[in-house]
């Protein structure tokens, strides 16, 4: 979802937010945090960037009144992203505003770094963002130095490890009137950890046609491949023509109709009221709504275009690519050799 091949990080603030509840206290950073080290920097990326690697869900900052205005995030956001030059204000404001909320007896103490990126991608697309991250868990590092005559053995504690994120968000300057395309990470999500997305970044879920296509693509491929098993008898090649029917469908059409797709694409009505109730299923536990007709968009089909397999692996001598008419395939049981066999029809050899 999220790539950072193309981005720098141009500016970063070092604050310390402990819990309000029991008295603990913050620390602000004077002035942003000069980082020249070239290795330095691309740890840091690692460490706040990689985990969004394979985040869909996409938010937006939102307030229960309405008037995205009050939302503090995007008050603060806003400001960074007009005038970059008060990064470092807005991120002391943006520090006080988290001890403000940390009012949970069990949310942990810990730094949070502030971060305005260049060139940042997301769904396909270049922007500068802000990174909020909060490191709360340390660890302890064995360290290995040379020495004369062998090795002297040491360590370090309340280290952090760079492939733990903690807590995070990236707030993407695009689509600002709808609350900008918001990301986050939450590794310590329960109902303790609820104020991050809550209480601290006041999140909704992104509701628009991309989401609406992207989500219905997910959930079909899903049903697919793990729940039509458990209800029907479909054989593998018909699986896979059950996928490939819902791309076309998602590639043909500019608008998507739950009875059309489910009746051309489903075509039989025990399966059709099998998915419908698995799509009803999805959108109660992730409080994730998905209309029955939306304009369908084309970046989230070539994105989940991507990730649907058309593939019979068979064995590890042969892979078959199913790409149309799946009448042209043939399966079979040689009682000789007992082994099962395909037979494949063809016009042109290319």
């Amino acid at each position: 979802m999220v790539s950072y091949f193309d981005a720098t990080l141009s500016q970063l603030s070092i604050h310390y937010t402990g819990n309000k509840l029991q008295d603990e206290l913050y620390r602000l950073s004077n002035k942003p945090l000069a980082i020249a080290d070239e290795t330095l920097s691309d740890l840091l990326m690692q460490y706040f960037i990689k985990p969004f690697d394979k985040v869909n869900e996409v938010y937006r900052l939102s307030h229960p009144s309405g008037n995205l205005g009050l939302n503090e995030l995007f008050h603060f956001s806003s400001g960074i992203f007009t005038n970059p030059e008060n990064f470092h204000e807005n991120s002391i404001q943006i520090a006080k505003h988290l001890y403000d909320v940390s009012g949970h007896p069990k949310i942990k103490p810990g730094e949070l770094y502030v971060v305005y990126f260049n060139r940042l991608q997301i769904e396909g697309e270049l922007h500068e963002a802000i990174g909020i991250f909060k490191s709360e868990t340390k660890e302890a590092y064995l360290k290995v130095q040379t020495e004369e005559g062998g090795f002297n053995l040491n360590y370090e504690q309340e280290a952090i490890n760079i492939k733990k994120l903690d807590k995070g968000c990236v707030i993407f300057n695009t689509e600002k009137e709808e609350g900008y395309k918001v990301t986050i990470v939450d590794q310590t999500n329960n109902n303790e950890a609820a104020y991050w997305i809550d209480d601290f970044l006041k999140l909704s879920i992104r509701n628009d046609s991309y989401t609406q296509t992207n989500n219905t693509l997910s959930i079909y491929k899903k049903f697919i491949t793990t729940q039509v098993d458990e209800e029907f008898s479909v054989s593998k090649t018909d699986k896979i023509d059950l996928l490939n029917r819902s791309i076309k469908y998602f590639k043909e059409k500019d608008q998507f109709n739950m009875d059309e797709f489910s009746n051309e694409v489903i075509g039989y009505a025990e399966g059709i009221e099998s998915f419908k109730t698995y799509k009803k299923n999805y959108e109660q536990e992730f409080d994730a709504p998905i209309t029955d007709n939306f304009s369908i968009n084309t970046a989230a089909v070539k994105k989940q275009a991507r990730a649907y397999k058309s593939i019979l692996k068979l064995d590890k001598n042969f892979h078959i690519y199913i790409h149309g008419n799946k009448d042209l395939i043939e399966k079979g049981f040689d009682e000789e050799k007992n082994m099962n066999f395909y037979k494949v029809y063809f016009r042109d050899e290319q």
